[in-house]
């Protein structure tokens, strides 16, 4: 196995959550590239980068984890080669981000795990499924490399990765972009489809209104909810059955 870029010192240079947030809205993140879903345009790759700080901090306000999902935490981080450290790659302009990274601060915080959050681009947003570490060195892609989502065929550089180690930096499970439940490409396969006497501009103004609502809708917080049920089940399964 290759040796693992993410070292205790590499570790530590990731913001926490309340440094993100407020890295957020700062011209030095305002300044890069971004990807423009979130614009009622639809957007593209190299999109002006809104501000999403105010949407992360109105999600973790409101983020709570139920009772279970405490009580399994802290269980978990009680076994001595429990969950000590969770390490994120995220990008604002990322909705999975958005839902996501904020209940993995209240994970944290309920299990008293150390969160360090890294952007997985620098002032250019990745405009390939594989990252080259060396065409863009102000990134994180080094990381990014090593977590590649593996899906339809292919591998990608989706956002959030959420990886869980142990004290020691020993890796314990990796949840990539979103919960098994929440079936993403399907959804909005289906709000992109044109409708009957839709023209191309109006298919893609609907879509989006629909994707913009449904990030409003209760079932973002569903699927964020799910999304520390898939990483809880998962570490319980890592920490008691043996091989």
């Amino acid at each position: 196995m290759a040796k693992s870029v993410v070292t205790p010192e590499r570790f530590a240079r990731g913001m926490t959550f309340e440094e993100y947030v407020k890295y957020a809205e700062t011209p030095e993140n305002l300044a890069r590239e971004g990807f423009g879903s979130y614009f009622p345009d639809g957007g593209s790759i190299g999109a002006v980068r809104k501000d999403q700080s105010a949407v992360f901090r109105e999600r973790y306000a409101r983020a709570r984890l139920t009772d279970q999902q405490i009580g399994a935490i802290k269980w978990l981080a009680a076994h001595p080669d429990g969950p000590a450290k969770i390490l994120v790659i995220s990008e604002d302009w990322s909705s999975d981000c958005r839902r996501d990274v904020p209940m993995l601060a209240r994970l944290a915080e309920a299990g008293g795990l150390e969160l360090r959050i890294f952007n997985r681009d620098g002032k250019k947003i990745l405009g390939t499924r594989r990252p080259d570490p060396a065409a863009h060195r102000d990134g994180n892609h080094d990381i990014m490399l090593e977590f590649l989502n593996s899906k339809n065929g292919g591998e990608w550089a989706s956002v959030p990765v959420v990886v869980i180690y142990t004290k020691d930096f020993r890796e314990l499970h990796r949840y990539i972009e979103y919960p098994a439940i929440y079936h993403k490409d399907y959804i909005r396969g289906h709000m992109q489809s044109a409708r009957s006497g839709e023209t191309e501009a109006q298919t893609k103004d609907r879509a989006q209104r629909e994707f913009v609502a449904m990030q409003a809708s209760p079932f973002f917080d569903v699927w964020a909810s799910a999304g520390i049920d898939e990483i809880l089940s998962a570490l319980y399964e890592k920490l008691t059955v043996k091989a």
